[in-house]
C-alpha cells in the first residue's frame, strides 16, 4: 500500500512563524494565488502543510531576486502541480544560490521555531558540519536558505558522510554549471551586443535583462536535474525482467 500523504498541520499564525513573514503576507500573497488555499478543518480553521512552507519561501526568494509579482506568478505557473515540498525547496535553494542570504544570528530558542522542531545537540552538530549553522556569541549563525533542507535531512537515514561527499559533488558540478553559463553569456550575448552598442541606457537594459533570466535559467537547470535523477535512478534499481541475462 502506498505511503499517504500527511495531513496539513499548520495554522495561519503557525506558517507565519515558520516561514519568517507576518500573517497579512501570506493572506496577500493567497489573493494573488501564489498559495494554494489552506484544507478547512473544523470550526473553519484553515490548515496548511509542507507545501505550503516551501511554496511560501520559494515565492519570498523570487521576490529577494527581483522578480515582480506578475513574473513570479508566471514563474510558478510554470512548474509542474505535483511538486513536493522537497522539491519546491530544491528550487528554492538553487534560485538563492544565485545570492544567497545574509546569514542571520538567532537564538536556540529561535532556531527550533524556524527548524520547526527541537533540535538535539547531535542535530546542531549535523547541521553545523553541512554548513547550515555556525555557533555564534549567545546563539548561532544560520543559513536561512539551507536550514528547511539541512532539517529534512536529520531524518534520512543514510550516513552523514555519504550526505557530505553528495553535498561536495553537487556544489562540484554547480559551480562548473555556473560557470559555463556564464562564459557562454558573456561570449555569445553580452560581448557582441557591447560592441555595436554605445546608448548606455541599451547597455543598461542589457544587464536588468541578465538579471531576470537568472532564475529562468536555474528553473531549466532544476527542471532538468529532476528528470536525469529520476532516469538514473530507475536505471541502477529497477530489477531486471526475470529471465532476462
Amino acid at each position: 500500500m502506498a505511503d499517504q500523504a500527511p495531513e496539513p498541520m499548520l495554522t495561519v499564525d503557525e506558517l507565519a512563524a515558520r516561514a519568517g513573514v507576518t500573517v497579512r503576507t501570506v493572506r496577500f500573497y493567497s489573493t494573488r494565488g501564489l498559495l494554494p488555499p489552506p484544507v478547512i478543518g473544523p470550526r473553519r480553521v484553515g490548515h496548511y502543510g509542507p507545501e505550503h512552507l516551501s511554496r511560501l519561501a520559494l515565492i519570498e526568494e523570487l521576490q529577494h531576486q527581483g522578480m515582480t509579482l506578475s513574473a513570479i506568478e508566471r514563474y510558478l505557473d510554470a512548474l509542474p502541480d505535483d511538486l513536493s515540498a522537497h522539491d519546491l525547496a530544491i528550487h528554492r535553494a538553487m534560485v538563492s544560490s544565485w545570492a544567497p542570504d545574509a546569514p542571520q544570528e538567532v537564538s536556540r530558542e529561535e532556531l527550533e521555531k524556524r527548524a520547526g522542531r527541537s533540535l538535539s545537540d547531535a542535530d546542531v552538530r549535523r547541521l553545523t558540519a553541512m554548513n547550515v549553522l555556525a555557533p555564534a556569541a549567545g546563539g548561532f549563525r544560520v543559513d536561512v536558505g539551507l536550514l528547511r533542507l539541512g532539517v529534512a535531512l536529520l531524518d534520512v537515514p543514510i550516513a552523514h558522510e555519504t550526505i557530505l561527499v553528495a553535498r561536495k559533488v553537487l556544489l562540484e558540478h554547480a559551480r562548473t554549471a555556473a560557470h559555463e553559463l556564464t562564459a557562454l553569456f558573456r561570449d555569445e550575448v553580452w560581448g557582441p551586443f557591447t560592441r555595436g552598442e554605445s546608448d548606455p541606457e541599451r547597455v543598461e537594459s542589457m544587464k536588468a535583462l541578465s538579471a531576470h533570466m537568472q532564475p529562468m535559467v536555474v528553473q531549466a537547470l532544476v527542471t532538468a536535474f529532476q528528470r536525469s535523477l529520476k532516469e538514473e535512478l530507475r536505471a541502477a534499481f529497477v530489477s531486471e525482467p526475470e529471465g532476462s541475462g
